[in-house]
């Protein structure tokens, strides 16, 4: 594939990750609410419709100087920040697809293209889950538990496509694996580990098995890794206690974003160490 192609599908991804990130925005605030997601979009201060025109992703909130264009109420700067994030992880994915393929000497397939869509869509939960749990200490049954359909579908789908069923075998076993770890921990500990947190843990364990043992092990390992770095520094800087609850689900999935990146290179890099070594 020519270097203006990838471009140009890098920047078509981030593109339509703007766009969903708008919508994200309506997700993260009206799931937990239980609000109608198909409700018009209105200004909380004076209840004025959101004009397409003012709802540009990213652009709009800046043109207006994050303000209602009809009240003049401030519009937090979450909304633009949760869109360019969500554009930011769009283009990332696309970009690492398409040099994984590249790695590997193969054309692009039908197959790849529903992975990819698939990772898409892992993000784009990431995006949203993430500012529900710092909002309400919560992962919705809403999101989680459909995710794991979607997961299913679109993995059977590029196992079907690439007639090779060894991924979605070995999705199933991390996810159920991955679940039956937090679940066990949740019972020798009910404090320290939610039951969203639980249901997350099988959907997590699917998207990094998807992509091998090591991406698997490496991401449930982040986790732990990056919430206790996290924690530690809240201890340290006295903004919370040792019985503070914090939201962990950021964390996994952020550590299964460290796996998806880097675990394959982690992974070799540690067996080739004790290979070394031995």
């Amino acid at each position: 594939m020519s270097g203006s192609a990838v471009i140009f599908i890098v920047a078509f991804a981030a593109l339509l990750g703007l766009v969903i990130g708008s919508f994200l925005n309506v997700v993260i605030y009206r799931v937990p609410a239980k609000v109608s997601l198909l409700r018009e979009s209105r200004c909380p201060g004076c209840n004025s419709a959101i004009r397409p025109w003012n709802n540009v992703p990213v652009l709009s909130w800046v043109v207006l100087r994050g303000r209602c264009a009809d009240c003049d109420e401030p519009i937090s700067a979450r909304y633009p920040l949760v869109e360019a994030a969500t554009g930011a992880a769009f283009a990332l994915v696309a970009w690492a697809s398409l040099a994984s393929q590249a790695s590997v000497g193969g054309s692009w397939t039908a197959a790849a293209t529903v992975v990819t869509i698939a990772y898409l869509y892992f993000a784009a939960i990431s995006v949203t889950l993430t500012m529900i749990d710092l909002d309400t200490r919560r992962l919705p049954n809403d999101i989680v538990l459909p995710s794991y359909i979607v997961a299913a579908v679109l993995f059977a789908l590029a196992s079907l496509l690439d007639a090779d069923w060894t991924g979605l075998l070995r999705a199933a076993i991390g996810g159920l694996g991955l679940y039956a770890f937090y679940f066990v921990l949740r019972l020798i500990r009910p404090a320290g580990m939610g039951g969203g947190d639980v249901k997350l843990a099988g959907l997590v364990g699917i998207y990094l098995a998807w992509l091998g043992w090591g991406t698997l092990v490496v991401g449930a390992f982040a986790a732990f890794l990056l919430g206790g770095v996290f924690g530690i520094v809240l201890l340290i800087t006295r903004r919370a206690g040792r019985r503070t609850a914090i939201p962990f689900g950021p964390w996994m999935l952020a550590g299964a974003w460290v796996g998806i990146f880097a675990g394959q290179t982690v992974g070799q890099w540690y067996v080739g160490t004790w290979a070394v070594g031995s």
